[in-house]
């Protein structure tokens, strides 16, 4: 099955499904759909929340699975998290991520479906992005391990994490 297209392919607007059928009766609905939350997330991104899930989450497997290292794979999960909206902390509600739509009304005799817009990152941004996460969970982790060691008080290495 192909995935609709976020963006249009021409102008970088937002697109709107209007049309589906069926391959079984070949039946046609049409209407004014948006795509679904993982639409946003960029092919890689995709591509890694599959091998997390089949992993289970487990990073090791995730790790052998996809032949990258610790901090990649937790920079990857950070960078999926964020393009699905989930920048809060685990505890709170997350933000449901937002779907590009121009507006232009409902049809007559539907109620109005607020417009969405979403945050698109080219394939360069993705990378920094991933790189700057990267470099962050390192520094937590050598935080936690400085901790671990007694280099530095729990207090020293919460006062650090939060900074």
């Amino acid at each position: 099955m192909s995935n609709p297209l976020p963006l249009c392919p021409v102008c970088s607007g937002g697109l709107e499904i209007t049309e589906g059928s069926c391959r079984n009766c070949d039946i046609q609905v049409r209407g004014h759909f948006t795509a679904g939350p993982y639409q946003v997330l960029t092919p890689e991104q995709a591509t890694f929340l599959e091998a997390f899930l089949r992993c289970r989450g487990v990073i090791r497997d995730v790790e052998a699975a996809l032949g990258i290292s610790y901090p990649t794979v937790k920079s990857r999960l950070e960078a999926t998290l964020l393009a699905l909206g989930f920048q809060n902390h685990p505890l709170e509600a997350p933000k449901p991520p937002v779907v590009p739509m121009d507006p232009g009304g409902s049809p007559p005799g539907r109620p109005e479906i607020p417009s969405k817009s979403v945050s698109v990152l080219s394939h360069e941004q993705a990378a920094a992005r991933e790189d700057t996460l990267a470099a962050q969970a390192e520094k937590r982790r050598n935080i936690l391990e400085a901790v671990q060691r007694g280099e530095i008080s729990s207090e020293e290495g919460m006062r650090k994490l939060r900074s």
